[in-house]
């Protein structure tokens, strides 16, 4: 079958490698989910962390990507760690951000937990050992796999706008839930357990002041602006747990709709990332105007994302009906499977590309940085209403 024309044949194939790398992953992710129900049980308010989670390191480590790749486009990138280099300067961010911001998660999912009345939950040094814990586990190697795009897009000439929101976003998925989940084996020990939250505590908040209070201008302008936004995402996020627990009863009784959820939600936010990397690079280029209507450029843009979506979904469809067969799981069968995934995907679409343009022009507009705004925004937004579209889709579908 031919491409659309606005769909370009390279960072078409860019797109579409990467973002079956995420879904395959994504899939791990989500057979890894389904084996956590027994923990999620017996530690009420665990899984409003888990969306979070993951979003904070898809958001962080996106948000670097998609800055060192405006960087190459603009021919400013050398690829120099030291400290005061722009790119050593936005690795110290990142650090900072997914350190601080690991600690303030737990403050949120608390909130937000009890605020939409689900209690009890774990104590507050039990959460933190979690999120700082488990999300220093999984930063490490996100970190280096987003240093290893960036040297990649500059060696062999790829776009980093096509291929670093997917694969971020899949590493962040398969590595973020085991690293939680060997997280809660430090939990249980009384206060050996709640010194050790209180001292990672301490230390990501340490880490998070030295990034706003650093004498290092960029390092201090990109965690100043980034907080606000990684609060944000990080309560809508924490929403769609709830929302997820809420239901846990749908996903449990047929596993392969379990398995679907992070598949569902990474590519999604995959796509988002790639159309707000996109359109960063171009407007601040100065290749796209930043008006209400979107450009002829911003069109197809968002053409050559929807055009990326359809087979990504149905692929996810099919996909959590392979692994439920392979694990011996509950299925409602493939043609059900691949219709929700259809369904809810088309959905969250529709939202990805209408949060991702506005939000991006805005931030523009106000003389933000599009490049630190647009994945968290995007990715929570996704988070959420991906997660209302699927249910949605399991209830039009008469599975749930």
């Amino acid at each position: 079958m031919a491409l659309p024309r606005f769909l370009p044949g390279a960072d078409a194939r860019q797109g579409l490698v990467a973002l079956a790398l995420n879904s395959s992953t994504s899939l791990m992710a989500g057979a890894v989910l389904g084996s956590l129900v027994g923990t999620f049980d017996r530690r009420p308010g665990l899984l409003v962390l888990v969306p979070a989670a993951i979003g904070l390191r898809g958001n962080v480590f996106g948000s670097l990507g998609n800055r060192v790749s405006t960087s190459i486009h603009a021919g400013q990138l050398q690829l120099r760690l030291r400290r005061s280099s722009m790119l050593g300067q936005n690795v110290l961010a990142a650090a900072a951000l997914t350190l601080g911001m690991s600690f303030l998660l737990v403050a949120v999912t608390a909130l937000v937990a009890v605020g939409l009345g689900l209690a009890p939950t774990i104590g507050l040094a039990d959460l933190t050992v979690v999120s700082v814990g488990g999300g220093l586990m999984a930063s490490i190697p996100v970190l280096g796999a987003t240093l290893g795009l960036a040297a990649g897009a500059v060696r062999f000439g790829w776009d980093l706008d096509n291929v670093n929101a997917p694969l971020v976003s899949a590493l962040s998925d398969v590595l973020t839930l085991p690293a939680l989940y060997l997280a809660t084996g430090l939990l249980g020990y009384g206060l050996v357990t709640t010194g050790a939250g209180w001292t990672l505590g301490a230390l990501a908040c340490m880490a998070l002041l030295a990034g706003v209070r650093s004498p290092l201008p960029e390092l201090r302008r990109i965690v100043r602006s980034s907080v606000p936004v990684l609060l944000f995402a990080g309560v809508v996020s924490s929403v769609a747990g709830v929302a997820l627990e809420g239901r846990i009863a749908i996903f449990t009784a047929l596993p392969a709709l379990l398995i679907l959820v992070p598949t569902h939600l990474s590519s999604a936010g995959a796509l988002g990332g790639i159309l707000s990397g996109r359109l960063s690079s171009q407007l601040l280029l100065g290749l796209a105007p930043a008006t209400a209507m979107p450009s002829r450029t911003a069109r197809a843009n968002m053409g050559f994302v929807a055009a990326l979506s359809l087979p990504v979904f149905i692929a996810n469809g099919v996909g959590a009906y392979v692994v439920a067969g392979l694990l011996r799981q509950s299925t409602p069968g493939l043609g059900s499977l691949v219709l929700v995934s259809v369904l809810a995907g088309a959905g969250a679409m529709l939202a990805v590309i209408t949060v991702t343009y506005y939000g991006t022009i805005a931030a523009v507009r106000v003389g933000a940085d599009p490049d630190t705004y647009g994945i968290p925004i995007v990715s929570s937004t996704v988070d959420l209403i991906g997660t209302l579209t699927l249910i949605v889709a399991i209830a039009v579908v008469g599975l749930g």
